[in-house]
């Protein structure tokens, strides 16, 4: 499988958060591949979109990384407790980036490795609940994953995380509006959200 090139990234962020379902995220954690295979997404546009942190081209230290080149890993922490993994689309300096908000790990040693990070326990061990939850949200993926504000402004074409091709192209995506938003005014209704 060929890994995403940074010009994937370097187009209409709506498509890029359609076309993202089904590839393979990839995490590198001392020295061991975690792959999950993304699920949901939701897109973010600076230029017209009241629920992007860098709307109306907003530059602050914590937005700095969206206006990156695409293909850049944008990772802030929410509500002083959770990450959520970004990748930049568009170009440089164009403030736009897909959320990955859920998924599933790729084969039972992915699962292990993520249920331990997530849980401290195997896979085997995890309750109902935690099987139900495991990486349905933005938060629990990067716990999962291992993902903070250290790994914020990685290049998605270099060796620690990074998307593969699946060869995947999803025909039965759904689509709605994004979640935990209320305050974005009329982009509250915008059908941005991406999952399968």
């Amino acid at each position: 499988m060929d890994k995403l090139p940074s010009s994937f990234y370097d187009r209409d962020t709506l498509t890029v958060a359609r076309e993202l379902l089904g590839k393979y995220l990839v995490r590198v954690v001392d020295g061991h591949p975690i792959t999950v295979r993304i699920t949901e997404t939701e897109a973010y546009i600076g230029r017209l979109d009241k629920a992007c942190h860098a709307y109306g081209y907003k530059r602050t230290k914590r937005t700095e990384t969206l206006f990156a080149p695409p293909g850049t890993a944008y990772i802030y922490l929410i509500y002083g407790m959770y990450h959520c993994l970004n990748f930049v689309t568009e170009a440089e300096n164009e403030p736009a980036a897909v959320l990955i908000r859920a998924a599933q790990p790729l084969s039972p040693a992915d699962a292990d490795i993520l249920s331990t990070m997530r849980f401290h326990c195997p896979a085997d061990n995890m309750s109902s609940y935690q099987r139900k939850n495991f990486l349905n949200g933005p938060g629990k993926l990067c716990k999962g994953l291992s993902l903070t504000k250290e790994q914020n402004g990685l290049s998605l074409t270099g060796d620690v995380l990074y998307v593969l091709d699946s060869g995947e192209s999803p025909k039965d995506i759904h689509i709605s509006k994004r979640i935990g938003i209320d305050y974005a005014e009329e982009a509250v209704d915008f059908p941005w959200r991406f999952y399968l």
